[in-house]
């Protein structure tokens, strides 16, 4: 009996070896299957959370939204100043995101700055318009009033006799005519003139850095005259040295007057250098003839204008009036200048003298030169030679 129960024992012992063994892999396998599907579980999860984002591209997402950024690039594009200008900032701060109202304001703001614009612009149209009237007015009343005075000027001069107004031409004389050539400067101008072989007038420019021997050319001639210059418009360019203008004292004026009578010993006749501005001035003319009687000149008008009030000082300080009749050297072809002498031919045979003045132009001096035949009926004078002195 005991044998038997030995033998029972002993053949339940390999079996609970292997109960246990078989347990033991279960247990394992079972904790293996559960970590193996929480791994899997964990994997599938990580999928879903989104890459990781930095915290300054987080800021920016919350700190510029969309339309917030909109806003900040159209401000970058407006100048501020017009920008300020344009909207009120308590207005602009009603609206929290760029939306339709604020696009509504903007647009209201701009279609009147445009209103306002074309508005200016029409206004501005009708100032200039204005003013172009006024101006036109005041040429207007300009033109009159120079127009009157020049009417003026002539019956002025009308009203002043002198002894060339009351000279009467004998026709049996022959009518005569001199010809004076302004500008003269140089030895080799002297000599083309002189080379005419007929009575020309000289007259020279006084001494500069230019021209320095002017004076001395002269003294040699029988006769000669001084050309003075004087104030032109402001038109001309080239004013000689030391010409004359209408704000010179008399003192200036005096000097000057002076100096020529110390270079030009033996002249006494002296015409303007340009003046059209100089012998339109009472003031001025009446002290250059103050000083001219002084120092035994007499002045002789070139007439470069319609105003010149030469005609009345000679009057006052009991001078002879000699005017120019024709110049003939404006236009300087040989055809112009070879007509304006034969007008100057014209006016000496109806009043028994002319006066016309050219300048030693290549040109004029050949036309004097081809032009002999023209003297036949005239005769060539010099300055103090005229019948009514």
């Amino acid at each position: 009996m005991n044998k038997k129960k030995s033998r029972k024992r002993t053949n339940l012992t390999p079996n609970r070896k292997l109960i246990n063994i078989f347990l033991t892999i279960f247990l394992i396998a079972f904790l293996v299957t559960i970590a193996s599907y929480f791994t899997i579980k964990n994997k599938e999860a990580n999928k879903d959370i989104p890459p990781q984002i930095s915290t300054q591209e987080i800021k920016d997402e919350i700190s510029i939204p969309p339309r917030i950024a909109e806003i900040k690039d159209l401000k970058e594009q407006i100048n501020h100043k017009l920008f300020e200008e344009k909207f009120d900032l308590n207005e602009e701060h009603k609206f929290e995101e760029y939306t339709k109202e604020l696009e509504k304001v903007i647009d209201e703001k701009t279609e009147v700055e445009e209103s306002i614009n074309k508005e200016n612009k029409i206004i501005q149209k009708k100032v200039e318009e204005i003013k172009e009237d006024k101006l036109k007015e005041k040429q207007k009343e300009k033109s009159s009033i120079n127009i009157n005075e020049t009417i003026k000027n002539k019956i002025d001069e009308k009203s002043i006799i002198t002894k060339k107004d009351t000279f009467t031409y004998d026709k049996k004389i022959k009518p005569k005519i001199a010809i004076v050539i302004d500008d003269v400067t140089t030895q080799a101008q002297k000599d083309k003139i002189l080379s005419m072989g007929y009575k020309i007038n000289m007259a020279f420019l006084p001494p500069t850095k230019t021209h320095p021997d002017s004076a001395k050319i002269a003294q040699s001639l029988s006769f000669h005259m001084i050309h003075f210059p004087m104030q032109a418009s402001g038109a001309f360019k080239g004013e000689e040295i030391n010409t004359l203008t209408i704000n010179d004292s008399y003192e200036t004026i005096e000097k000057r007057v002076k100096q020529l009578r110390e270079w030009y010993p033996n002249a006494v006749y002296t015409n303007n250098h340009t003046g059209s501005v100089f012998t339109e001035n009472e003031e001025a003319v009446d002290k250059l003839f103050r000083a001219l009687k002084k120092y035994n000149f007499i002045f002789v008008d070139s007439r470069t204008s319609a105003k010149s009030v030469a005609k009345k000082y000679a009057k006052k300080y009991d001078m002879p009036y000699i005017v120019r009749n024709t110049f003939i050297d404006n236009d300087r072809d040989f055809k112009s200048i070879q007509n304006q002498l034969k007008k100057a031919i014209e006016i000496a045979k109806k009043q028994g003298y002319a006066i016309a003045i050219g300048h030693p132009h290549t040109v004029t001096l050949e036309v004097l030169k081809d032009s002999k035949s023209l003297f036949r009926e005239v005769e060539p004078i010099f300055i103090n030679q005229l019948p009514y002195l």
